[in-house]
């Protein structure tokens, strides 16, 4: 069975398919214009062309996004460091701090994405992720989390709104830091620590070997001086 993939909204259907057997293909069909707020003249066809190819892009460059994200060094330096952009500041974004792994967990929710999201948005879909009710978030915290975001340039405002949008280096950061950290450090460390894992884990096993290779090579390097 070849794979495929459609996302409907109202009247509006995105399709992602393989066009026989060849070439990947991305379409995007509007059945009705009322959707989007636009009439079906002729002279609106213009405005329907960008609004049906912004989502095949947007598609396309979240799935190379998630599959190819490698994060530079100087950036994930960074983010780990408080950052001043004119006269604001804002604290660093550890990647060890749990409520930052939530924070980017929240902000990878693709229904963040198409249209952007309010701080309501942004508070109904974190709290959970921190074991509380939005209601515990106030209006202030998380303006105060947009504010870190946005200096450390994860988000950006849409212009005349109060809604912001994941810019592309806040979306393969997230993609990073939450793959990395739940798919590796996290199983990783719970499989080469005495205590929490069996003696006949392979990870452990290969672990126990590299420290025993290195503990006999800094013997040898001692009798050698």
């Amino acid at each position: 069975m070849i794979p495929s993939l459609r996302v409907d909204y109202k009247g509006t259907r995105i399709q992602q398919y393989h066009k026989e057997g060849r070439a990947l293909r991305t379409e995007t069909t509007i059945h009705n214009t009322r959707d989007f707020y636009i009439g079906k003249h002729l002279r609106n066809s213009p405005v329907r062309r960008g609004i049906g190819f912004h989502p095949n892009r947007r598609l396309l460059q979240v799935e190379q996004i998630s599959h190819d994200c490698i994060l530079a060094e100087d950036v994930f330096q960074k983010l780990n460091h408080p950052i001043q952009v004119d006269a604001q500041r804002a604290s660093a974004l550890r990647f060890a701090d749990l409520q930052v792994q939530a924070l980017w967990s929240a902000l990878l929710l693709f229904q963040l994405l198409p249209a952007g999201f309010s701080n309501r948005n942004l508070r109904d879909n974190l709290a959970p992720l921190l074991g509380q009710q939005p209601e515990d978030l106030t209006p202030g915290r998380m303006t105060y989390r947009l504010h870190r975001l946005r200096l450390h340039a994860m988000i950006e405002r849409m212009p005349k709104s109060h809604r912001y949008r994941v810019t592309d280096l806040g979306l393969g950061t997230a993609w990073y830091f939450t793959r990395t950290y739940s798919r590796i450090l996290r199983p990783g460390m719970g499989r080469i620590l005495p205590e929490l894992s069996p003696a006949n884990s392979p990870l452990r096993r290969c672990c126990h070997k590299l420290d025993q290779e290195v503990k006999s090579w800094v013997q040898q390097a001692k009798l050698a001086a």
